[in-house]
């Protein structure tokens, strides 16, 4: 082949990847999942995407056998996504049970003598994936002609062998930072949560003088509102339109909240202000976030519930208190009962609730806390970003021949 990105170490040589497979690329299977055991496992494209295949989370699904002859799943396949995150490949390193792919992913077996191992982990090096980006761009997804055009460089079996054992040597280490990091990260959660816990009175103590027990109801300027029901856009075609996908992270990032169209007086009944807060209705039970600022006209949408406060209360207080375990704890009998949250049961939320004056040390406290757990938390999330590097710095050197 003439195409040469760069000079490789003595015995190694380019090849396009159709050059070493065993017969062409095949497109997956077509047919509906079933949780039920009706045929074989039907591993899909969202199956691939943590970077691991858990078999008892693969769904199943009916095929005829000779379909499944020709779809069947076998140790040392690799398969491509076609779509959503283009050049994402996964090794199928066993198959314990009987097994097909879904239409979604692309199936290459190579040639005897190959390890698979190598090959897969080569689709996953800068070399390669440099390679997807201008095939995504053109097409939105990838397909079995340009899987093949793929070049890898290729060493002999032998060394193919030291680079696979190698680069495992390596990425345990990485996967080992990687588990430190998590354990990091849930320590910083578990301190917010435990100095939540001993911040607010629990259900059995005594509460401190001038605080009361009381329902979220009672200090509410009106009842609980649910949200408007409407297609959301990409484009600016009326106000923002905040949906349960846009508090999950705790954070509102208006930016990335689309728009929707809303009459003037639904407008008037459902636009946000500073100081709401939103419950989740179903999904996360108990999530909640509070609107702290509303940079443009917004509106929030049906699976989302709005309460808003009497004059006097701090909405950054009670926002708090609802995070709290005093109060989560409520939220775990009505989502097991009901799978999700409705206004009345908000009303019924028991609160440990003080003085104004105090109200404002709370969260003047929780704030200088929450803050040195979030810049943890942020530090944490640039190891994770520097163990991606360094994973992808591993796999380029191992394929210029350098490791």
């Amino acid at each position: 082949m003439s195409e040469k990105p760069y000079k490789l170490p003595e015995g190694w040589r380019w090849v396009r990847l159709g050059e070493i497979l065993v017969e062409k690329p095949q497109y997956g299977y077509t047919s509906s999942a079933s949780p039920d055991p009706v045929g074989p496992k039907f591993l899909r494209i969202t199956d691939i995407t943590s970077g691991e295949i858990v078999w008892e989370n693969v769904p199943y699904c009916n095929i005829d056998a000779q379909s499944l002859s020709k779809y069947r799943l076998r140790s040392g396949d690799i398969l491509f996504a076609r779509t959503g995150s283009i050049g994402a490949t996964i090794l199928v390193e066993e198959v314990p049970c009987e097994a097909i792919f879904a239409s979604y992913l692309i199936r290459v077996r190579l040639q005897t003598g190959i390890l698979p191992e190598f090959v897969s982990l080569i689709l996953k090096a800068p070399p390669c994936q440099r390679q997807f980006v201008p095939l995504g761009a053109a097409q939105k997804n990838i397909n079995a002609k340009a899987i093949q055009q793929i070049i890898l460089p290729f060493p002999p079996l032998s060394e193919q062998r030291r680079i696979v054992a190698r680069i495992e040597e390596l990425m345990e280490r990485v996967r080992e930072a990687r588990h430190l990091r998590e354990e990091t990260r849930e320590d910083a959660e578990r301190l917010w949560q435990a100095v939540l816990a001993e911040t607010f009175p629990r259900p059995d103590s005594e509460l401190p003088e001038g605080w009361r027990w009381v329902r979220l109801g009672e200090i509410l300027v009106e009842k609980p509102q649910y949200g408007y029901t409407s297609s959301a856009s990409p484009d600016p075609v009326g106000p923002k339109f905040l949906r349960i996908t846009d508090i999950t992270s705790g954070e509102i990032v208006w930016e990335n909240v689309p728009y929707c169209n809303i009459d003037a007086q639904s407008l008037s009944k459902y636009r946000l202000r500073s100081g709401d807060i939103l419950f989740a209705r179903t999904g996360s039970i108990g999530a909640t976030i509070l609107v702290e600022e509303v940079p443009c006209e917004a509106i929030f949408a049906s699976y989302l519930i709005r309460v808003r406060l009497q004059t006097g209360i701090l909405p950054e207080f009670v926002s708090l208190i609802l995070k709290a375990p005093p109060c989560q704890r409520q939220f775990v009998p009505l989502g097991a009962a009901q799978k999700n949250i409705n206004a009345k049961a908000i009303q019924q939320i028991i609160l440990p609730f003080p003085p104004l004056s105090e109200q404002r040390r709370i969260v003047a406290y929780l704030e200088v806390v929450q803050e040195r757990v979030k810049a943890f938390k942020e530090a944490q999330a640039r190891v994770e970003t520097e163990l991606k590097r360094l994973e992808q710095a591993i796999l380029e050197k191992a394929f210029r021949g350098e490791l």
